[in-house]
């Protein structure tokens, strides 16, 4: 898989890729020819005192050693914007199918794990391809060369090259054995970490109301320590490998030094062959030892490759129709904005369906609200009409067409939402509200605000639309952050209103300013109300009620007060029995 992946993402690289395996080659060839050069000015220029032969070969060993540097310095240019490169493109490739997912693929990787197969696993992937560029690529060269040139300088020492190298091998093969489990499960520790980071972060306030500092520390503390645990045992073997490779090193020198100096003594070596020869195997084995440090690297690489292509190779649920938005049909004649036809849901792993043979409509001009005791399907239901998710039987309906058959931009175009958790990115007020009207004018935002009931404190901020705003809104109040929201949905111009408890953070004033200067607004869409304050919704055109994930009533307020138990059981745990007469 790593391989796969690598060859796929490198492809359009290929010219920097020759460019580094040939500057490899000449740097290489000319760290071979050094030793050479080496052994004939002590065999030839020193032995015979021939200064002026020692002058000219030294000349050429400079020229050599500077070409060697200037061509090692580009092969490592090339290999690294070769490496940055297929590294950004595959957190592009991820990113952008991560951004196709539908919520089901996103509960079922995990944001944390998510996070870090897009961070911490392309980075190891890019790290070994430029470790690859750099080493692995000489270091066959390397031993091969050196090979043919130790038995061109003394044929009766090659045994020890036969005899080191493999040695060699063997050691770097059971380390690499010991080590692909461990690498596998300090991923999956990093994932856990990270999990419970985002967790704490996201819900720090939660944990200092209710004073649970200490409590989660030791849960930080305990996936720490799994995680430190595993790299603890990776770097005890990564310390008894040093030591043995450097053992091999030192005895490999030993042996050529004193079996070398047996055959100078014999006349049957030259001392410039011997040193020659030792630097041949020493520059063998220090490219095996590189290989080392890359087979240490590779099955760490190996692991985080798989994990990459496991979210490539996912696709979302929610397939986008090969059509453009000039290409979609027409709207229904007649046909209302939004309508549910025998619409059934259930969550995967779920025992049984969250929503259960769902139909009502939803016409243009009208108000729908949706409300119903927790975890009766209501929020589920509203995110089946953006194709957030795809129901399981039945169909969703927007104009009449179904929502299978529309392009997202089409959809994004008739449909927007408030979520039941107001977020705002971080930017500017004017960036978050273009957020779905990029082409909005000043103007525009400032009407959105004004019918949001936001325009007040953005203009107090002094900033007016270019306040910064944090990451999440966190710089705002929760009913700030909920108006805003309501402004940008507001600025997009939809077809469809989706509000999903959207005015839960605001006081009864306010909830009931922004409600009239809404109905002139959407006087043009439909408007579908999730609620769970009865006040926000009794001036609804039709009320659903939902109960287990079925609509167990619909009508105005005053029919189902009369007609439906559940609603009444609602209204009268929210107001008196005077009131609602």
């Amino acid at each position: 898989m790593l391989l796969k992946l690598l060859i796929q993402y490198s492809k359009p690289y290929a010219a920097w890729i020759v460019a580094v395996v040939v500057l490899q080659l000449l740097s290489t060839i000319a760290a071979l020819y050094l030793p050479s050069l080496n052994a004939s000015i002590i065999d030839e220029g020193v032995s015979k005192g021939d200064t002026d032969f020692i002058w000219r070969t030294g000349g050429v060993m400079l020229a050599v050693a500077f070409a060697q540097v200037i061509t090692a310095i580009l092969a490592v240019y090339f290999g690294a914007k070769t490496s940055m490169a297929v590294g950004r493109d595959l957190r592009r490739a991820v990113f952008r199918n991560v951004s196709a997912f539908s919520a089901r693929e996103v509960n079922s990787f995990g944001a944390a794990t998510l996070i870090t197969r897009n961070t911490n696993d392309v980075q190891q992937v890019q790290m070994l391809l430029l470790m690859a560029l750099n080493f692995m690529v000489s270091a066959p060269i390397m031993c091969v060369g050196g090979v043919i040139m130790a038995l061109r300088e003394d044929i009766g020492l090659s045994w020890l090259v036969w005899v080191s190298v493999p040695l060699l091998g063997i050691v770097v093969g059971i380390l690499v054995a010991l080590l692909m489990p461990m690498f596998r499960t300090m991923q999956d520790r990093l994932d856990g970490m990270n999990g419970v980071l985002r967790e704490q972060i996201t819900g720090i306030r939660v944990i200092r109301a209710f004073t649970r500092e200490k409590y989660e520390t030791e849960r930080f503390d305990a996936a720490n320590l799994r995680l430190t645990e595993i790299g603890v045992k990776v770097g005890q073997i990564f310390v008894l490998m040093f030591p043995l490779i450097m053992m091999i090193l030192h005895l490999s020198t030993a042996a050529v030094l004193w079996f070398g100096g047996q055959r100078v003594d014999s006349g049957e070596m030259q001392v410039g062959a011997l040193t020659a020869f030792l630097q041949y195997l020493l520059q063998i084995l220090m490219a095996v030892m590189m290989g080392t440090f890359m087979a240490m690297m590779i099955p760490r690489a190996v692991v985080c490759a798989e994990r990459i292509d496991e979210v490539l190779s996912t696709r979302s649920t929610l397939e986008d129709p090969k059509v453009s938005v000039a290409g979609v049909a027409a709207p229904v004649d007649g046909a209302p904005a939004v309508e549910f036809k025998n619409v059934s849901f259930v969550y995967p792993g779920a025992e049984k369906p969250i929503l259960n043979n769902i139909s009502f409509t939803a016409p243009v001009g009208k108000t729908t609200a949706i409300i119903g005791s927790t975890g009766a399907g209501k929020t589920t239901l509203l995110n089946l009409i953006p194709r957030l998710y795809d129901p399981d039987q039945g169909e969703v309906l927007l104009d009449g067409r179904p929502t299978k058959t529309l392009p997202r931009e089409e959809i994004s175009r008739l449909v927007s939402a408030v979520p039941q958790k107001p977020f705002l990115f971080s930017g500017t007020v004017a960036t978050n509200l273009r957020f779905g009207a990029e082409n909005a004018t000043d103007e525009e935002l400032w009407e959105a605000l004004r019918i949001a009931q936001a325009e007040d404190f953005v203009r107090e901020k002094g900033d007016g639309l270019d306040l910064k705003i944090a990451q999440g809104g966190t710089n705002v109040s929760g009913g700030q952050r909920q108006r805003l929201c309501i402004a940008r949905s507001l600025a997009s111009k939809p077809q469809v209103y989706l509000f999903d408890d959207s005015f839960s953070a605001l006081d009864v004033t306010t909830d009931a300013r922004l409600r009239a200067a809404l109905a002139d607004t959407t006087k043009n869409a439909a408007v579908i109300i999730v609620a769970q304050r009865v006040s926000t919704i009794t001036g609804a055109d039709q009320i659903l009620v939902m109960e287990h994930g079925e609509i167990v009533g619909r009508g105005t307020h005053e029919e189902l007060l009369e007609s439906n138990e559940t609603y009444r059981e609602i209204v009268e745990s929210q107001i008196s029995a005077e009131e609602v007469a």
